[in-house]
């Protein structure tokens, strides 16, 4: 089993990190348009795999697509990250034409492969991977809900003073901090609603840290997170390859699903052998259907500017 990563930055390297240490694949490529990027971290990956006790092939590649020849799974995490300010949005003159040219050429040598789309503005970059591809919609996986979904958990049970493993909490729409829907009323601690548990300005405050835990993070930092998106990726990866099955908020392709088509969305799905398999139906409430469309909105408007580049 083969799986390349393309983007040998932070989060591609952290993706890439946490495929090798599962031991998800026997060969990983790490692929970036820089010289020795990929090849340095892929070497320094390696060198933990004595101490750590895997067997995964690691190599790096300056922008040598024939090198992921075969590949099941493909992770483009290519692209620039956020500042200090930035919106996700801010991003898609640059990143569009990074993933249409990185999608084009992988398929070229991997024509089965199953993409899943880290880059951001990601519901466009996934939108437009399915768009420039013409691929089967399945295999067209937008990352965002995931981590998402994991922040929200995160958030929960810092007011819970609970373990984040042991709550259920999805978040809907948009990756960005106006369009995505943290859907506190679904959301439970080992069956019991969170909304039993927390007053109504904990359910808010988790609420709008957790939209705005991305921009949170690029201004402590000073550029975009890493390690929780990169476990995110990997986590994708994993249920694809084992065929798990297992429920994951993903951003991808509507047709009547949720009221809407001709959009890449973040929805709750099945992930496994074929990618996403399967788009559950939440029932969402008239309030969270609203917010649903308004997202909806805002994302097909992103869309509208790939015709312009």
């Amino acid at each position: 089993m083969k799986v390349t990563v393309v983007g040998a930055g932070a989060v591609g390297a952290t993706t890439a990190d946490n495929i090798a240490r599962k031991e998800l694949c026997t060969e990983l490529v790490l692929l970036d348009i820089k010289e020795g990027l990929a090849e340095g971290k892929a070497q320094d990956m390696m060198q933990t795999a004595a101490l750590l006790g895997f067997d995964t092939r690691i190599t790096g590649c300056t922008n040598d697509y024939a090198a992921t020849a075969g590949s099941s799974v493909v992770v483009i995490t290519s692209g620039i990250p956020r500042k200090p300010g930035m919106t996700r949005e801010d991003l898609i003159g640059t990143n569009a034409g990074i993933v249409k040219t990185v999608a084009e050429n992988v398929l070229k040598h991997s024509p089965d492969a199953i993409l899943i789309v880290i880059s951001n503005p990601m519901d466009t970059m996934t939108y437009l991977a399915l768009t420039a591809t013409g691929l089967p919609k399945n295999r067209i996986i937008g990352m965002g809900g995931t981590l998402d979904s994991s922040r929200f958990k995160y958030q929960l049970s810092q007011h819970l003073g609970c373990s984040p493993a042991d709550l259920n909490a999805i978040v809907v729409g948009g990756h960005g901090d106006t369009t995505m829907i943290p859907l506190i009323a679904h959301a439970t601690w080992n069956s019991i609603p969170v909304s039993t548990l927390l007053s109504a300005d904990q359910q808010k405050q988790v609420v709008a840290d957790t939209m705005v835990g991305g921009a949170a993070l690029t201004k402590l930092i000073g550029t975009s997170a890493w390690y929780a998106p990169g476990a995110a990726g990997a986590a994708l990866v994993e249920s694809i390859l084992r065929d798990e099955k297992k429920l994951f908020t993903c951003c991808v392709a509507l047709n009547g699903e949720y009221g809407q088509k001709d959009i890449c969305l973040g929805v709750p799905v099945t992930i496994g052998k074929n990618g996403w398999e399967k788009i559950i139906d939440l029932k969402l409430s008239a309030d969270e259907q609203a917010l649903f469309s308004k997202s909806a909105e805002a994302v097909r408007s992103m869309n509208e500017v790939l015709k312009t580049i």
